[in-house]
């Protein structure tokens, strides 16, 4: 006992566990003043994350002074250890490399709805490996959430693209599709469908106007209409009206919804207006 005690070994391990349980005290006592301030989730979050980063970088250079005393015999060794993980660890590296570009570059935060490697979802969290999403979509249609954690490795943003629904502008293009007879009143059809379309887009104009502005500064981009329109096309079993309209991402569903309520209310009061459906005749 007398010679652990003795031997310089002892006093580094002692070192080592004291400063790492400090370290370890203070971050849950600065998570917890945190978690008790009146900000926002998503600041509450970010500090969180922040407040992790800091103290495991702390930890590690604590270490490092604890156990290597030269820096000739530091350098050497962070070397020989550097080369072997790069070659074990390819594919963890190349997930902290993207987590380092998702920091850096922000092709999506915390809150945005995003599309990486073909899976939906928003992004409720962004680690060192990997980026968890809050799934949605799948067999669930309309891009509503189907209640699933799904975590993506952060290294997939160099090797697919990254569809963000909400980041910088929130809003997407939607369409609504409704098919009515040959017989039918079309235009009238398509003037109620187009004045339910624009009472919204009264709602949501200007701060589309805004955003496109603001955007332009950074990218080459520019929308000649931003009001809604009906595209008409002649299918074989009718005439099909497509409705065109901006909707927020995390919207559309419950705007479509809505909008289809009151066109089927419309359309009921009119006389002259009716829905078209595939028929098939059997002859024998």
């Amino acid at each position: 006992m007398k010679d652990l005690v003795s031997s310089p070994y002892f006093f580094k391990v002692a070192q080592s566990v004291v400063f790492v349980f400090v370290v370890y005290f203070l971050t849950l006592q600065a998570v917890k003043i945190v978690n008790r301030s009146g900000l926002d989730l998503r600041t509450k979050h970010k500090i969180r994350k922040l407040i992790l980063y800091i103290s495991t970088a702390v930890n590690l250079i604590i270490l490092s002074l604890i156990w290597v005393k030269n820096i000739r015999t530091f350098s050497i060794l962070l070397s020989v250890v550097g080369a072997g993980l790069v070659i074990a660890l390819q594919d963890a590296i190349m997930c902290m490399a993207g987590w380092f570009i998702i920091l850096i570059r922000k092709p999506y935060d915390v809150g945005d709805r995003v599309e990486i490697s073909g899976i939906k979802g928003d992004v409720i969290d962004i680690r060192l490996f990997q980026t968890t999403l809050l799934e949605i979509g799948n067999w669930v249609k309309d891009e509503q959430s189907t209640g699933r954690i799904v975590h993506v490795p952060n290294k997939n943003i160099f090797t697919s693209p990254v569809f963000n629904y909400t980041r910088e502008f929130e809003y997407i293009w939607n369409e609504l599709k409704v098919v009515v007879t040959f017989e039918s009143n079309w235009k009238k059809a398509r003037d109620i469908m187009l004045s339910f379309a624009s009472e919204k887009a009264e709602v949501v104009g200007e701060n589309v106007r805004r955003k496109i502005k603001k955007m332009a500064e950074k990218y080459l981009i520019f929308y000649e209409k931003l009001t809604p329109i009906v595209y008409v096309k002649i299918v074989d079993y009718g005439i099909e009206l497509s409705l065109r309209y901006l909707t927020t991402a995390k919207n559309r569903r419950s705007s479509e919804s809505e909008l289809t309520e009151n066109i089927l209310d419309s359309f009921q009061m009119e006389s002259d207006i009716n829905f078209a459906y595939p028929t098939y005749r059997i002859v024998k």
